[in-house]
């Protein structure tokens, strides 16, 4: 069990668990720049896992500043093999009240092309499939453990991720009501897809806030933040079960990254090497 290395993506509230020790902080520099903050070790129960507040600590980075590819390599340079994404979204659909979850499978990118979103470029040309951008097997132990602590939650579905920082506007949440997508938020893109470009199986528990603005229910950010400290409680008790659960049962990842990369071995730099042998190992 101590072999398995999980890592969490998330708010700061996730390592303020009861019963979490943290052990020690790592500082890991990539060739992508720095991670949102310095990588947190932590031990619950005796099950080691790696943590980054994904907006920094004190929550100093809006979605469109987050370095997603320095978190993801941070992560895949410790040695983590699954991530487990939290994140707040608003719900599309009439089934998914505010204080439920929702596991989805699948992502819609709508962002704005401010993000960096692949490890890919600058002299590495690569090509990952992100048709299943959700580890099958890691959303279904998911689901199992929402079902287990008695969380109202939703499995499957697409998460549509937006620019932000602002909410939609009705027009735009009735669009994305027309995809028939089930939740949107601001921060699983490029986030998953930079997961699958290292070959890490990753899954999210989006915990739904609001309903947007498509209801005749406008909802302020005081009354967000109320609904996510309930979230953010039956989060802790879905992680509680679900990282002892995850290290007793390990599970052989479908690496997408493994024939990626196009480029020539010879043609690479010291550093082009490193970047791909991180990834690709």
């Amino acid at each position: 069990m101590s072999g398995i290395k999980i890592g969490v993506i998330g708010g700061s509230g996730v390592y303020k668990i009861e019963g979490v020790e943290v052990t020690r902080e790592h500082k890991v520099t990539t060739p992508f720049g720095n991670p949102s903050a310095d990588v947190i070790e932590a031990n619950l129960n005796g099950i080691s896992f790696y943590f980054i507040p994904r907006h920094g600590k004190g929550h100093t980075l809006t979605p469109s500043e987050v370095n997603y590819r320095a978190n993801i390599f941070a992560l895949k340079e410790l040695g983590v093999e699954y991530i487990i994404s939290v994140s707040a979204v608003g719900s599309l659909k009439e089934e998914f009240p505010p204080g439920s979850f929702v596991i989805p499978d699948q992502f819609i990118d709508w962002t704005k092309g401010k993000r960096e979103r692949t490890f890919f470029g600058n002299g590495i040309v690569g090509h990952t499939s992100v048709a299943e951008p959700v580890d099958l097997q890691l959303q279904k132990m998911l689901v199992d453990v929402c079902k287990e602590v008695g969380v109202k939650h939703g499995a499957g579905g697409s998460y549509i991720c937006i620019e932000g920082p602002q909410f939609s506007s009705k027009a735009e949440s009735h669009i994305y009501r027309s995809f028939g997508a089930s939740v949107i938020g601001m921060t699983n893109v490029p986030e998953s897809y930079l997961a699958k470009e290292a070959g890490i199986a990753y899954a999210t528990i989006a915990m739904v806030t609001d309903y947007d603005c498509w209801k005749e229910e406008h909802c302020t950010l005081e009354e967000i933040l109320k609904v996510m400290a309930g979230n953010n409680t039956q989060a802790h008790a879905v992680l509680k079960k679900l990282l002892p659960k995850l290290a007793a049962n390990p599970f052989k990842i479908k690496k997408e990254n493994t024939y990626s990369v196009m480029s020539k071995p010879e043609k690479l730099s010291a550093e082009q090497t490193r970047i791909l042998e991180v990834l690709l190992r």
